[in-house]
């Protein structure tokens, strides 16, 4: 049998309201489940009606290609892995424990186990209820089933079969040896620097069972999606495209098309059924425009939570309103192949900056290269934290390993390594006979300067940058810059991080740059490459000796 789960037409049919879910490979075993899961109740509805006579067209859709994917006669799955992204309020917890008691009712093994492992324990207990529900208010259901609300277990009387909603943040998901798993929340799982190694113990026991799942269900994240999120979510739109052929693997992305994004029509109450195909069935279009209204009065930070709740929108470098203005064309010029060794083969001057370096901060890098022949700047940038910055902040370490696995950022166990490293860069592009300075907050010439000179650079050619105000000129060279199209970067995670990060705050007459959030939003790496581009803005077009003595001194 061929089939495939590409959806390279995903735009045009989500726009027109038509299914994006391809129907299931064996029909028949999906009307069987259908069956199933169309009996059952749903709890929290007046009347408590069957999931047959409320649920949305979708659902049903979707519940047929899960479990019709599964052939009978070899008892094999042929579809494990899927990934359902829909906005909230779109029946997910009630859809979830629906399908997991589905499973339980077609399985034919004795004692297999279902999960639904959710990141708190909080989102655990949303997840039991509905299940519980569904066996406590139906009198057929509870000759079958036992329910352990302690536990948030359900447990099949005569198979012993069980259905356990397991959170995270309590280390229950380690040595389950599950047939069906379902992840509830993934985006909240890529804030978690275990992720992984949590989600790998929980589906396990699926590489011995050829009639298992393992579904992921999430909304969008009110941050930049990271970790196991952004894998996940990379992957799962390039299957969807057509770009990479998965046919063990649904994804089924509820996400406006770019061209909409653009164009602000997501902002348009009439777009937002794109994202909530569950309109006029568990969501209230009334609802979702009372609370845009609401955000909007809120500010900005209430507007980006509704935008990534209830319409999907991914967070990214031109969300806020008060973002750094580099950031809106930022993307539009980076090269993969812009490596450090090619900038200093293609330049004719470089300049370098440095930021940050505390024990539980970023120490950031910025190479500044002027193209020999364009002219355009070219830029590289690295950054370095230790073991203990991981450990103290939590909340992006899942972004810090990601970029390091990227190669952008070096994880040290203490300090002392990473500006040894950082001296040694500098050396390299000295002995190059290209460098011109090496620019640093003068309050952070400390280790970073004697990093720098123990590395072999002559101490003469580090310079102090002033900071605050005096910034201001850095920055706005390097936006005006960006708006001509006269800059390449390495395209590289971390600078994209950064300049998302990066916030224009107005002091008095002047603005300036700062964190978006204090403590976890790091903008080292870009505050280091405004220094370097203060030092580039100064050399003339014909370049002195670098040898030429110049002292420590302050610009700006």
């Amino acid at each position: 049998m061929e089939w495939t789960t590409a959806c390279p037409d995903w735009e045009k049919r989500i726009v027109a309201g038509e299914s994006l879910i391809p129907p299931p490979l064996f029909p028949d075993v999906a009307e069987v489940a259908l069956e199933v899961f169309g009996n059952l109740i749903v709890p929290d509805m007046v009347g408590r009606p069957r999931m047959r006579d409320v649920m949305p067209p979708w659902v049903m859709d979707y519940v047929a290609a899960i479990f019709g994917a599964l052939d009978f006669e070899t008892n094999r799955r042929l579809i494990k892995d899927f990934l359902l992204l829909i906005s909230k309020k779109n029946g997910k917890s009630t859809i979830a424990a629906g399908i997991m008691l589905t499973a339980l009712e077609l399985n034919e093994r004795d004692m297999a186990e279902a999960v639904i492992l959710a990141p708190t324990k909080e989102v655990a207990d949303n997840a039991f209820k509905p299940a519980m529900g569904m066996i406590e208010f139906d009198d057929e259901m509870k000759l079958k089933y036992t329910v352990s609300a302690h536990t948030r277990t359900i447990t099949h009387i005569a198979s012993k079969s069980t259905l356990k909603v397991l959170a995270a943040d309590d280390k229950a998901a380690g040595g389950a040896k599950a047939a069906y798993v379902l992840i509830d929340e993934l985006h909240l799982f890529g804030a978690m620097g275990s992720a992984e190694s949590i989600i790998t113990e929980a589906t396990g026991g699926l590489m011995s069972k050829t009639d298992g799942f393992c579904i992921k269900l999430t909304t969008q994240s009110t941050q930049p999606p990271t970790g196991v999120f952004k894998t996940e979510l990379d992957y799962a739109r390039d299957v969807r495209d057509g770009k990479v052929a998965d046919k063990h693997y649904l994804p089924v992305l509820y996400e406006f098309p770019q061209h909409m994004l653009d164009d602000e029509e997501h902002l348009q109450s009439k777009n937002f059924y794109v994202t909530n195909p569950s309109l006029g069935y568990s969501v209230d279009e009334q609802y979702l425009v009372s609370q845009y209204q609401k955000a909007l009065l809120k500010g900005e930070t209430e507007k980006q939570e509704f935008l990534a709740k209830f319409l999907n929108v991914e967070v990214g470098l031109n969300l806020r309103s008060n973002r750094w203005p580099g950031a809106d064309v930022w993307l539009n010029y980076g090269s993969s192949e812009l490596t450090l060794d090619v900038l200093i083969e293609q330049s004719d001057v470089i300049t370098i900056g440095g930021d940050g370096g505390g024990s539980d901060d970023l120490l950031g890098m910025a190479v500044v290269g002027r193209h020999a022949q364009t002219r355009k700047w070219l830029i590289w940038n690295r950054a370095w934290c230790t073991q203990g910055a991981l450990n103290a902040r939590k909340s992006i370490a899942p972004k810090l390993l990601e970029m390091e696995r990227a190669g952008e950022l070096v994880i040290v166990p203490q300090l002392g390594p990473d500006t040894a490293e950082f001296g040694r860069i500098c050396k390299k592009i000295h002995d190059s006979g290209k460098l011109n300075l090496v620019g640093l907050d003068p309050l952070k010439l400390g280790n970073l300067k004697e990093g720098i000179i123990a590395g072999g650079l002559p101490e003469e050619l580090l310079v102090g940058i002033s900071q605050g105000m005096s910034l201001m000129t850095y920055i706005e060279a390097l936006e005006r810059r960006l708006s001509e199209g006269t800059v390449i970067h390495s395209a590289q995670v971390l600078m994209t991080w950064c300049v998302s990060n990066a916030k224009l705050v107005k002091k008095g007459r002047v603005n300036l740059i700062e964190k978006q959030v204090a403590g976890t939003a790091k903008i080292d790496p870009l505050m280091a490459t405004f220094n370097a581009v203060g030092l580039m803005l100064d050399v003339p077009e014909v370049v002195q000796s670098v040898y030429e003595t110049r002292g420590i001194r302050t610009i700006g």
